[in-house]
């Protein structure tokens, strides 16, 4: 008995221990209150929708504050004052002195006003300041997270380097106490109620001064002063002497791995990120009304099975956990709103019922912060000794070279999928080498944002055929006639998959110092074809595959790549394969050669990385994230196996649902090598990347049968595909017109009105005409028949007769209008 009551005594205390932590959380005497701020638009609604939804799974104490700010003619249109608890705000979108258009503006303003006017911020003492686009995955609690009087914590944002320079000393009295923080702010009610209108004024402050909006002054990549918010928060925060617990843990950004041990409490998917071939990007839903949508969601990710066959280090897994989670509460909420506005249930699928599922709950439960978690930069010194943090993010350029052939169409098609899911930087732009005579045939116009090339294949003056010479050509020809305002350029191969993103900054790309692969093979850097083909041999670097260079460099190098290329390959006497290495000894890899012995002759010094590109069947190195696919070489898993040479000639973009054989499920495989089965995933993600672009290709363009031929060499057309290719070439040209030489468009235009009258119309006028014939013989049948009241027959005849005419005349017209059709390329 004695025992027992020991053990009952044992529980309460314990009952009692766990009430007293929960009541810390609950108790409404520990006064927290969190805010965030939008403005009336659908793409600030759905975000409201999974913040809202994540604050009530998380356990978020204390009450939770939407910052609206709009305009009174905003206000008479939006339907979304139902989704948060809402305190409005006056919209300082545009400033009301000084015109500026500024939407960030409204964060600091927003505050400002709530601390002014609303009965909440009486009520308070501390204070957690969010951003709408994030995820809250376990309470935030200030006392938890070290907050204190005069002490506020915020995450880490470390591209503020104005901090270090003379924007700092401009517009602080205190350049030393700025740090580079945001995103999750948590502060004391008095802190927020001294600091807040500085935020505000000194936010006003940088904004106006446009003469120090530069990139390497302020570290926006943009140049455009859209970080001034951040910068006022910082110099205000310095103004009156507050000093940030920093943490870097706390919060992440989906895609990002989370440090070993580390358990962040927050999201903020501010960047794109993606889950093997699903990928989701915040401004490609600038302007969804997802929200007022009944029964449409984001689109699904993995599920968490999938996931764990994807990536088998088990931190990766985890940040890729993370990515869906984030996604999951967005489309849960999404769920739970949808309810709320009356919308009937939807209909059932695999997707809802994991979404309701016990498992999902579980996964999503709150999570609390660990000691790991909570240890602020400032007690891990080494962390502040890596400037690269603080370093800007440069703009980024993509470009890849290609031919007018049906072989480098679908390659192009796999590229441009696996660029939109890599999460790469910038903008991408195919190289496209034609001549006059291709480019009438040619179809894949709008397969990627195009700069078009006169094509080198056949030497202007050698008449040598060497269509590789195209690429340096290429490049040469786009970097003297296109606007370009990136500061590196990333050159690719077609033959490629992105699998991540490709960055300067991560890869320590810098001006004199591109970056590039291992090409080991290019013997020809050790002897004497680099002493005959460079006045620095010893400066010869064996690389390609990926290139990532400086603008400025590339500028000074690209004419010598293709001049270097032409002399090695006009050098047959050295095309023995025990001096280039080449198996074929016919001097296909010149233009290798050219690349390497043009950036000897500049010395520009490759960094050589072995982690960025990988090709289909090697071995991968446990631990490594390669970002690129090169599947140039065969590779096979079992019985299946994928040579690029054997589709050259088949058209897999233009015939619908066209696809390679199908890799192995996954599931398949033998476990039993390590080596063997990360080796053979890969493949088969090779493999299922490219039939997945091509699906998806097939599913934007075979919208009916008649769309694109369906077996080889049928080229059938129609009217609607005329009118809606005309749409789509029209927007592609908007988007390149910097890029085209004016004879291409001008040939290119002749040919399609040439081609524009459609096999389908002449059809339709020939059976028009055997219409009227055969009514014109009915008339003259009733006319001789002897059926009574002969002269309203005659009337009815020549009534009809005039009918006939009228719809030749209407099809005529259309005729004439489809004649004259403008289709630019």
């Amino acid at each position: 008995m004695e025992k027992v009551s020991i053990l009952i005594m044992f529980m309460m205390v314990g009952m009692l221990y766990i009430d007293t932590i929960e009541g810390a959380r609950k108790n409404p005497k520990v006064r927290i209150h969190t805010l965030f701020s939008v403005e009336c638009q659908n793409y600030f609604d759905w975000q409201t929708v999974g913040l809202m939804n994540s604050y009530r799974k998380a356990k978020q104490p204390g009450p939770i504050t939407r910052l609206l700010s709009c305009t009174d003619e905003e206000k008479k249109s939006y339907r979304g004052m139902h989704l948060a608890p809402t305190f409005e705000v006056p919209s300082m979108s545009r400033h009301p002195r000084t015109g500026d258009w500024y939407p960030a503006i409204n964060k600091p303003a927003g505050v400002v006003h709530w601390l002014k006017h609303s009965k909440d911020a009486k009520n308070v003492d501390w204070v957690v300041i969010l951003d709408a686009d994030m995820v809250i995955r376990g309470p935030i609690i200030p006392w938890e997270l070290g907050a204190e009087k005069g002490r506020p914590v915020a995450a880490y944002y470390g591209y503020l380097r104005g901090c270090d320079n003379i924007l700092a000393q401009l517009h602080t009295k205190h350049p030393e106490l700025c740090d580079k923080v945001g995103g999750l702010l948590v502060y004391h009610i008095d802190d927020l109620r001294a600091f807040a209108p500085l935020w505000l004024s000194k936010t006003e402050e940088v904004r106006e001064d446009r003469a120090h909006w530069a990139t390497n002054i302020t570290g926006d990549i943009y140049g455009k002063g859209w970080i001034s918010e951040m910068y006022g928060y910082s110099f205000g925060a310095a103004e009156i002497g507050l000093r940030h617990k920093i943490n870097d843990n706390l919060m992440i950004y989906p895609g990002y791995v989370p440090r070993e041990g580390i358990e962040p409490i927050l999201l903020h998917y501010g960047l794109p990120f993606s889950v093997g071939n699903w990928s989701f990007n915040k401004l490609a839903h600038h302007d969804d009304g997802v929200v007022y949508e009944c029964g449409r969601l984001f689109p699904e990710p993995p599920y968490p099975r999938e996931v764990r066959q994807l990536e088998l280090d088990p931190n990766r897994r985890r940040g890729l956990f993370i990515s869906i989670e984030c996604i999951n509460t967005i489309n849960e909420g999404l769920l739970l709103q949808h309810a709320a506005n009356g919308c009937p249930k939807p209909a059932w699928s695999k997707y809802l019922s994991f979404l309701k599922s016990n498992a999902f709950a579980e996964l999503t439960q709150p999570k609390y912060v660990t000691t790991a978690t909570l240890q602020m930069m400032e007690d891990t010194k080494e962390e502040h000794v890596d400037d690269d943090a603080g370093k800007p993010h440069p703009k980024i350029h993509t470009v890849f070279s290609t031919e007018c052939t049906k072989y480098f169409d679908w390659q192009t098609v796999g590229l441009m999928h696996s660029f939109r899911l890599s999460g790469q930087p910038g903008n991408i732009t195919r190289l496209l080498s034609c001549s006059d005579e291709d480019l009438k045939q040619y179809k894949g116009h709008d397969l990627a944002p195009t700069h078009y090339v006169p094509s080198m294949s056949r030497h202007p003056l050698t008449g040598d055929w060497y269509p590789a010479i195209n690429k340096p050509a290429a490049v040469l020809h786009w970097l003297n006639h296109a606007n370009i305002d990136a500061e590196f350029i990333v050159i690719l191969d077609a033959d490629m998959i992105l699998r991540g993103p490709i960055t300067p900054w991560e890869f320590k790309a810098a001006r004199g110092h591109p970056v590039s692969t291992p090409y080991d093979y290019l013997i020809g850097c050790d002897n004497e074809l680099a002493k005959l083909h460079t006045s620095h041999p010893e400066a010869c670097d064996k690389v390609g595959g990926v290139i990532i260079m400086h603008i400025d460099d590339l500028r000074k190098f690209a004419l010598l790549w293709l001049h270097k290329t032409e002399e090695v390959r006009a050098d047959r006497a050295h095309y023995a394969r025990n001096i280039t290495g080449d198996i074929y000894e016919s001097g296909w890899i010149s233009e290798m050669y050219g690349y390497s012995f043009g950036a000897a002759e500049l010395k520009l010094k490759h960094k050589v990385n072995t982690e960025i590109l990988i090709y289909p069947g090697y071995v991968p190195v446990p631990g490594v994230k390669y970002r690129v696919f090169h599947y140039g070489l065969q590779f096979s898993v079992g019985n299946w196996s994928f040579d690029k040479a054997d589709w050259r000639e088949v058209d897999m973009v233009n015939r619908c649902w066209a696809k390679f054989p199908d890799p192995p499920d996954p599931s398949t495989l033998d476990h039993a090598d390590e080596d063997e089965l990360r080796r053979n995933l890969l493949s088969i993600e090779c493999g299922k990347t490219l039939n997945d672009a091509l699906n998806l290709h097939h599913e934007r363009k075979c919208v009916n049968a008649n769309s694109f031929s369906t077996s080889e060499g049928d080229e059938r057309t129609d009217v609607s595909r005329i009118s809606s290719t005309t749409g789509n070439l029209e927007e592609s040209i908007d988007s390149i017109s910097n890029n085209m030489s004016t004879n291409h468009s001008e040939k290119s235009e002749s040919f399609q009105k040439a081609d524009e009258v459609p096999s389908s119309f002449r059809f339709w006028v020939i059976l028009l005409w055997a219409f009227s014939g055969v009514g014109f013989l009915v008339v003259i049948f009733v006319v001789y028949s002897g059926h009574k009241r002969r002269g309203t027959r005659s009337k009815h005849h020549r009534s009809r007769r005039r009918s006939s005419h009228a719809g030749y005349m209407e099809m005529n017209g259309r005729d004439r209008h489809i004649r004259g059709l403008d289709v630019p390329l």
